[in-house]
C-alpha cells in the first residue's frame, strides 16, 4: 500500500502517528550519519596522535605534540600536563599539603576521561528511545486502524472486504512503519555502544600510562619543563 494514500485517507490520529514516525526516522538517520562520521574522524585523529606520542623522544616533546592534535587522548595529555603545572605552582601552599601529586593527577585525569567518554555518548539516548518507543507508536496506529475497521462493520452491518480492507491495511502499514523506524535505531545503537566500549578501554589504558609518566616527571622535579612543553 502506498504510504501517501494512507496519509491522505487516514484520520488525523493515524496521520499524526505516521508523521511522528517519519520525524523520528529522519532524526535517527541524522544522528546515525553524524555519529558515524564523528567516530571515523576521532579514530583517525586518535591513531595519528597515539603513534606520534609514543614515538616522541621524551615527555617534554610528547606533551608538546598534544597541542597539535584534537584527539581525545591529546585532550587528556593537555589536561594532565596542566594539572601537573598547577600542582607544582601551588606545591608550597595549601594544595600541596592537602593532597598528594598522585591523588591530584588521578582526580583530574579521571574527570577529563569522563568528559571525553560523555562526548562519545551524545545522540545514543535518542537512538535508544526511538528503538524502544517506535514499535509501540506503530502498534497504537495498528489498534486505531482495527478500531476503525470494527466501527465500519458496526455501521454497515457487513464484514465485506470493501468495508475492512482500508482500515486493516492502514493498521498493517502502521505496524511496519514502527518496525522500520525502530530496527535501524537499535542496530546503530548497539554498534555505537560496542565501538564506544572499545574506545573507552583504549583511552583508559592511555590514561594509566599518562598518569604514571606524569607522576614520575613530577617526582623528579621536571614539572616546569613539562608545563613549558604544552604552552
Amino acid at each position: 500500500m502506498d504510504l501517501s494514500l494512507v496519509l491522505q485517507s487516514g484520520d488525523p490520529v493515524l496521520q499524526s502517528v505516521f508523521g511522528l514516525l517519519m520525524l523520528m526516522s529522519v532524526v535517527s538517520w541524522v544522528v546515525i550519519i553524524a555519529r558515524s562520521r564523528l567516530l571515523w574522524v576521532i579514530k583517525r585523529h586518535q591513531q595519528k596522535f597515539m603513534a606520534s606520542f609514543w614515538e616522541a623522544k621524551d615527555w617534554h616533546e610528547a606533551l608538546g605534540l598534544a597541542q597539535q592534535h584534537q584527539a581525545p587522548a591529546a585532550a587528556l595529555a593537555r589536561s594532565g600536563a596542566e594539572s601537573l603545572r598547577h600542582y607544582r605552582t601551588h606545591e608550597g601552599g595549601g594544595l600541596g599539603k592537602a593532597v598528594s601529586l598522585d591523588d591530584y593527577l588521578v582526580r583530574n585525569l579521571r574527570t577529563r576521561l569522563s568528559q571525553e567518554s560523555a562526548k562519545m555518548e551524545r545522540g545514543l539516548t535518542w537512538l535508544a528511545t526511538t528503538g524502544s518507543v517506535a514499535p509501540f507508536i506503530g502498534l497504537f496506529g495498528t489498534v486505531w486502524g482495527i478500531y476503525h475497521a470494527l466501527v465500519g462493520i458496526a455501521t454497515t452491518g457487513s464484514a465485506s472486504l470493501s468495508t475492512v480492507a482500508a482500515p486493516i491495511g492502514e493498521a498493517l502499514v502502521a505496524t511496519a512503519a514502527g518496525l522500520a523506524v525502530a530496527i535501524p535505531a537499535v542496530i546503530a545503537y548497539n554498534a555505537f555502544i560496542r565501538s564506544n566500549r572499545r574506545f573507552a578501554q583504549e583511552l583508559d589504558g592511555f590514561t594509566h600510562d599518562l598518569h604514571a609518566g606524569l607522576l614520575v616527571e613530577g617526582l623528579m622535579g621536571t614539572g616546569s619543563e613539562v608545563s613549558n612543553g604544552v604552552r
